[in-house]
Formats: C-alpha cells, sequence, structure tokens
C-alpha cells in the first residue's frame, strides 16, 4: 500500500524544505507513548537511512523506518487548518482506536 501525502500536505513540506534551504524529504514512524499506546512521529530529513523504505507522493520523498511501516502501511497524511491551529493529520488505516486527546494511538 505504502504512504501518501495529500497535494495540499506535499504543498507544506515542499515550501518547508525550500525555506530550510536542504533536506531530502519528510521521515514518518511510531514510538510507544501517550495513554493509546503509540503515537505517529514525523521530522524532515537530511540523510537518508540505509535501511528507509521509500515511497514518493506529489513530488516529496517519504521515509519510513521497516518496524514503523507495520503500523503505517496505507497511511496518508493531510495539511489541515481547523479554526486557528494548524497541522498534519494521519489518516492511518491501522488505527484502532485514538486516545481522547488525539495524541496518540493503538492498533
Amino acid at each position: 500500500m505504502g504512504i501518501t501525502l495529500t497535494e495540499k500536505a506535499a504543498q507544506h513540506v515542499k515550501a518547508y524544505l525550500a525555506n530550510r534551504g536542504k533536506g531530502e524529504g519528510l521521515r514518518l514512524g511510531v514510538k510507544t507513548t501517550g495513554c493509546s499506546g503509540m503515537a505517529h512521529v514525523l521530522e524532515f530529513v537530511d540523510q537518508p537511512d540505509a535501511n528507509d523504505v521509500q515511497f514518493e507522493s506529489h513530488g516529496v520523498r517519504i521515509f519510513v523506518d521497516p518496524k514503523s511501516l507495520v503500523y503505517l502501511d496505507g497511511t496518508e497524511l493531510d495539511f489541515v487548518r481547523e479554526g486557528l491551529n494548524e497541522g498534519f493529520k494521519f489518516n492511518n488505516p491501522n488505527a484502532k482506536d485514538l486516545c481522547g486527546c488525539g495524541e496518540s494511538f493503538n492498533v
């Protein structure tokens, strides 16, 4: 299945990388934390890891470590504005439950 970005998310990532003046793409991952067990991790990549699985969506390279891919496969990353807040939203088909604050999930 892979990892995809919406066009809006891709535009935001491209603009951020251009402002930084460097970067290869975006890394998605998961870490154990929160009240539901796992949280999404997002960071910009200057140097890909040798073991990363790579995807491309709307011209943006996406890097995922193999252990995280099990929990993220099929995820679409969107960039949304809700009221005064804006940020990335993970549409993860593997998440069975989300915590009340929306910061963590379980599978």
